[in-house]
């Protein structure tokens, strides 16, 4: 691109970052640690001292203190349709841009919309609504984060399905922690705070154990100790010259190793603010048909995921896997590579190849650190 017009894209990237609503993220380790009710708090408080603000989508889950904070909030009208022979209700995107408040409320961060509805998921209407100008406050659990969700179904045996992108949080202009201890979370529920009573034992038999909330506790508390240490290096640069990182992640068509790459990379370089790539290099092997059609098809969902995660997907066609990846690195001035554990596929084929030690080579010359992610 030339000087001139990646000059002007920038200028034009200031502009709209200016004219964008500001984000506010309430973030919790569970359900029940009162993110909805301290989202009603502030909307009470902002409207007490002027502020137009609107309840775009609330979900208190019938808990009746929460639901009490709802009384004299102007509320807007949900979408209705029916889904499956349902009536069923959505955040009325429109209908907020229409109105334009001052600041909006929108609960639910990651949930997922009927299908049919212009965007897929509610942060893409959250996305949406920043753009034209409003202001957010939304609200999310820390299962929910998308590179996490190794770590999380470690911890709880739950595959989450509705997950929200960690560039949501690094958007965010300010991420609030809802923190209580395990034996508090746990009170509640027993108190009938979280869940109606004949949920109450399943639930503690399940997720709502000891062990498990501390555990998801010290995630949201490092994640929002995170976006506090970006926002304070974003708006008070370190002094002295530090170099920037980027980071390159290799995968394979291997599905499932691909995606824990993808992952443990996005949090690599979310951790060290810093742009990152996703490569896959296509051998003759893995041409065309030769893959399969369900690899093809994990192979374009890894793309995404990496794309949502804030990657830079790059695939290129290469009879051998580590000179593609010497060339990548090279061209993108990559500081550090992020590969599978040695045992796995990708690793086997560029430790079978000649061409390994001219990796290393390359790598040692142009200061570049190869990582091998569990």
């Amino acid at each position: 691109m030339p000087e001139n017009e990646k000059s002007a894209e920038h200028f034009l990237e200031l502009i709209r970052s200016s004219r964008r609503g500001k984000f506010k993220i309430y973030i919790g380790m569970s359900a029940g640690v009162g993110k909805t009710y301290r989202m009603l708090q502030e909307a009470r408080a902002l409207l007490r001292n002027g502020v137009d603000i609107k309840i775009g989508f609330i979900e208190t889950h019938n808990r009746s203190e929460t639901h009490a904070l709802l009384d004299g909030l102007p509320v807007i009208p949900r979408r209705r349709l029916f889904y499956k022979g349902k009536e069923l209700d959505e955040l009325d995107v429109q209908a907020v841009i229409n109105l334009h408040p001052e600041v909006v409320i929108v609960d639910e961060l990651a949930h997922s919309n009927i299908e049919g509805s212009k965007n897929e998921k509610r942060w893409q209407d959250v996305i949406e609504i920043l753009d034209a100008g409003i202001n957010v406050i939304s609200a999310v659990n820390i299962q929910h984060i998308e590179s996490l969700q190794e770590e999380v179904k470690g911890i709880t045996g739950i595959d989450v399905a509705e997950r929200v992108p960690d560039s949501m949080l690094q958007m965010a202009d300010e991420v609030v922690n809802i923190d209580m201890t395990a034996d508090e979370l746990i009170a509640r529920l027993k108190e009938g705070k979280i869940y109606t009573q004949d949920k109450i034992a399943i639930a503690i038999k399940n997720f709502f154990q000891p062990e498990r909330i501390l555990q998801l506790r010290e995630l949201a508390l490092k994640e929002v100790a995170s976006q506090v240490e970006r926002k304070i290096e974003t708006e008070m640069p370190r002094s002295g010259h530090l170099r920037g990182e980027k980071f390159l992640a290799c995968i394979s068509s291997n599905h499932e190793i691909a995606k824990r790459v993808i992952r443990k990379t996005a949090r690599l370089a979310a951790y060290y603010h810093s742009r990152w790539y996703l490569l896959y290099v296509q051998t003759p092997r893995e041409d065309g048909d030769k893959i399969g059609l369900a690899a093809q098809r994990h192979l374009i969902n890894n793309f995404k995921l990496a794309t949502e995660l804030g990657a830079e997907v790059i695939k290129i066609k290469q009879n051998n896997i580590a000179k593609g990846i010497i060339q990548v690195a090279e061209e993108k001035k990559i500081t550090t590579i992020c590969v599978g554990k040695p045992h796995l596929s990708l690793m086997g084929v560029i430790l079978s190849t000649a061409v390994f030690n001219q990796l290393l080579n390359k790598l040692s010359e142009s200061d570049t650190d190869i990582v091998i992610l569990s």
